[in-house]
């Protein structure tokens, strides 16, 4: 079971690594209408809060930039930002780095039982499936912001 997990984990994280990869700065900062982000908060939103449940950010992880809280967080915006936001390649090079570091978490781990439940979840593996789940629904958020910027983008060639 701890082997699938994380199994899952990495299939998510390579799944979404494609598609930022099918990206540009240009699309990434676009926020169309009916959006609450643009393409760039959802990739640092996913790595952030991936850090947070899986390493305890910014507590407990040094791995990411204090900063990332305020960009990303759950209710922020990018109409919010202040000063530099990271690149795209940044975020990718964090989001690959990230996966070898959860690779590395030992099976055991995955039965430690949480100190407080968070959303009903009891073990850190549940956690771990949860994250998942998390970067699957922010990855078809992302599909359908360049699907729609892609589309407006035609109709105005």
């Amino acid at each position: 079971m701890s082997q699938l997990t994380i199994q899952n984990f990495e299939l998510a994280r390579s799944i979404f690594l494609k598609q930022v990869d099918g990206i540009d700065d240009m699309e990434a900062d676009i926020q169309p209408d009916g959006f609450n982000n643009n393409i760039r908060w959802h990739i640092g939103h996913v790595l952030t809060t991936a850090e947070y449940f899986m390493f305890g950010f910014p507590e407990h992880s040094s791995n990411l930039p204090e900063q990332y809280v305020e960009l990303f967080n759950k209710g922020t915006s990018p109409a919010d930002w202040k000063g530099e936001v990271p690149t795209l390649k940044e975020l990718k090079q964090q989001l690959e780095e990230q996966l070898v570091r959860v690779q590395e978490i030992s099976p055991e781990r995955l039965n430690e039982k949480l100190e407080k439940p968070l959303f009903n979840l009891t073990t850190f593996g549940e956690l771990v499936n949860f994250t998942v789940f998390h970067e699957t629904y922010h990855l078809g958020q992302m599909h359908s912001i360049k699907r729609v910027v892609e589309t407006q983008t035609a109709k105005q060639a």
